[in-house]
C-alpha cells in the first residue's frame, strides 16, 4: 500500500490560549486546497508541515517518513510565499539555479537544467534581469521555476498569487496546473493555501475548509457548490 504523501497525525501548537490541531493526509500526486478564514490556521499549518514551526504533539510524515523532528532542508519538499522569496542581490537564473545548489559554479548539464526551467514557466531569456525588474506575475513565475526545478514530491504553496489580479492569477494557476502534468508519471503533491474559492473549484482534486483552528471539513472541490458544513456556507456567503 502506497504511503500519504502527507500525513498529520494529532499535529497541535499552541498560540497563548488558543490550540489549533490538524488531522490530514493527501495521496501522492494530489491537489489539496486549503482555504478558510483569516486567523484559521492555514499558513500555520504549512509552516508545521515545512519544519518552520513545531509542533507541541503530534507527527508529521512525508512520504510515509516520520519528519516531525526533522529541520526544514531534510524534508522532501519545496515552498513558495506570495512574497516569492527571490533574492534581489542575484539573478533570475541565479535565483532558479538555487533550487539545485548554492554553489556558483553549475555543471553544464545544471545549466540546462535552469535554462529549460525558465522556459517552461514562460521566462526564456529572462535570466539576466534582476527581480526589481520583473513584475509581480513574473517575479512568481521565477518562484515557480526554482521549485519545480528541485524536483521535491511535494509542493507547498501560500497563497502565491493573492496580490495578482484575477487574470494573471488564473493563467498562473494554469501554468501551475500544467507543470504538475509535465512531472508524469509522478505528478507532484500540492497543497495550496488560497483565499479564492474559485481557484479551489478550478483546480484542486479536494478542498480543506479550516476553521478556529481545526479542518472543519474536508472532501472533494465540487463540495464547494453545496456545502453541508454551516461554517463553510457562512465563509462562503451561502
Amino acid at each position: 500500500m502506497t504511503a500519504p504523501a502527507l500525513h498529520l497525525d494529532g499535529v497541535a501548537t499552541r498560540f497563548g490560549a488558543e490550540e489549533m490541531i490538524f488531522d490530514l493526509s493527501v495521496s501522492p500526486g494530489e491537489w489539496l486546497a486549503v482555504i478558510g478564514p483569516s486567523g484559521a490556521g492555514k499558513s500555520t499549518l504549512l509552516d508545521l508541515v515545512a519544519g518552520f514551526l513545531a509542533p507541541d504533539a503530534g507527527r508529521i510524515l512525508i512520504d510515509g517518513i516520520d519528519r516531525t523532528q526533522s529541520a526544514p532542508a531534510e524534508r522532501r519538499l519545496s515552498m513558495v510565499f506570495q512574497d516569492n522569496n527571490l533574492f534581489p542581490h542575484l539573478d533570475v537564473f541565479q535565483n532558479v539555479a538555487l533550487g539545485i545548489t548554492s554553489r556558483r559554479r553549475l555543471s553544464d548539464g545544471d545549466r540546462d537544467r535552469v535554462e529549460a526551467s525558465l522556459a517552461a514557466v514562460g521566462l526564456e531569456g529572462f535570466g539576466a534581469r534582476r527581480p526589481a525588474e520583473m513584475s509581480g506575475g513574473e517575479r512568481q513565475r521565477v518562484a515557480l521555476a526554482r521549485a519545480f526545478l528541485r524536483e521535491r514530491p511535494l509542493l507547498l504553496l501560500d497563497e502565491p498569487f493573492a496580490a495578482l489580479g484575477p487574470a494573471l492569477r488564473r493563467n498562473m494557476l494554469a501554468l501551475l496546473a500544467s507543470l504538475k502534468a509535465a512531472r508524469a508519471p509522478a505528478p507532484m503533491t500540492i497543497v495550496l493555501v488560497t483565499h479564492n474559492p474559485e481557484d479551489a473549484r478550478r483546480h484542486a482534486d479536494r478542498v480543506a475548509f479550516l476553521d478556529k483552528g481545526r479542518i472543519a471539513a474536508i472532501g472533494p472541490a465540487a463540495m464547494l457548490d453545496d456545502p453541508a458544513d454551516p461554517a463553510l456556507r457562512a465563509y462562503l456567503g451561502l
